[in-house]
């Protein structure tokens, strides 16, 4: 006996749970309607009638038989049974792809999009570097200036000498100041202020190193800057070393003092450039944590 023939299937009736509730009538009515379309004398001219007819018979005998019938509906179950579990498995095995294609998927998009703690990071260090730019550019700025000579200088007055006159700075009223960095350091202002004691300050043009400090302070009058001269003044830690830039002299009708050097005032820094650098370095910090934190 073929076990994957369907006994129900060929009598026509329903197979599965629906077949093995069929009573022995329903089924004996089914095999002699089978039976009338499927005998040999009906069809004379089918060669396979005879064999579908004998398949007919062994069919019903099954199925009328009690104990052949529950023998063959337990394997309908169990065939049942084993094709829903395959179902089953089939369906798990196609979520799991399903689920490796979305990961796969997944991962890939992962791959293509930043971290937006990497994407913050990158921005502040873009951001870095542009302010670097930005101070180097406003350091090379001063420094040309400086080289043309823009930094302030007091007004001009005529000297006084027998052979003629001649415009220029009164080196005789002008300090050479210098002071080592260490411990409290001197801005233009706090020369300023230091030097008023001693008369009006015209200007203070400052320069400074990374080991030491030097100015020139221009007082108002010849009078002020001997008075400073030799003083000690400023912080007792780091006191000031206040010198002549040209030692006054008794007037001498045969010659006029010559104008102040170049050389020593030059890369000399303005008591305001100091100021305008450092504002415009702390609005350009300012405006850098802004745009951070807004991204």
């Amino acid at each position: 006996m073929d076990v994957n023939i369907d006994h129900y299937f060929v009598l026509g009736l329903p197979s599965g749970e629906e077949g093995a509730k069929l009573t022995e009538k329903d089924i004996t009515k089914a095999y002699r309607s089978k039976a009338r379309e499927l005998h040999p004398d009906k069809r004379p001219d089918d060669p396979n009638a005879a064999s579908n007819f004998q398949a007919l018979s062994a069919s019903y005998d099954i199925l009328r038989d009690h104990k052949a019938r529950k023998l063959f509906d337990d394997l309908l179950r169990v065939k049942r049974d084993h094709q829903r579990r395959q179902s089953q498995r089939e369906l798990q095995r196609d979520g799991k792809r399903r689920k490796m294609v979305s990961d796969l998927e997944k991962r890939e998009r992962d791959a293509f999009t930043v971290d937006p703690a990497v994407k913050e990071r990158e921005e502040e260090e873009r951001i870095a570097r542009q302010l670097k730019e930005e101070v180097a550019r406003i350091r090379a700025m001063h420094a040309r200036k400086e080289g043309a000579g823009t930094t302030p200088k007091p007004e001009a007055k005529k000297e006084s000498g027998g052979g003629g006159g001649g415009v220029g700075l009164d080196q005789e009223k002008v300090l050479k100041v210098s002071w080592e960095k260490v411990g409290e350091d001197y801005s233009a202002d706090r020369l300023k202020e230091l030097f008023s004691k001693f008369g009006e300050v015209e200007d203070v043009v400052i320069k400074g190193n990374k080991k030491k400090g030097s100015a020139l302070v221009v007082m108002a009058t010849k009078q002020g800057a001997v008075a400073a001269t030799g003083s000690v003044i400023g912080h007792l830690a780091n006191p000031l070393l206040v010198l002549p830039l040209k030692p006054a002299m008794a007037a001498d009708s045969s010659s006029a003092p010559k104008p102040m050097e170049p050389d020593r005032v030059n890369n000399l820094v303005g008591a305001g450039y100091q100021a305008f650098e450092d504002s415009v370095l702390m609005k350009l910090q300012k405006v850098c944590h802004l745009f951070v934190h807004l991204h």
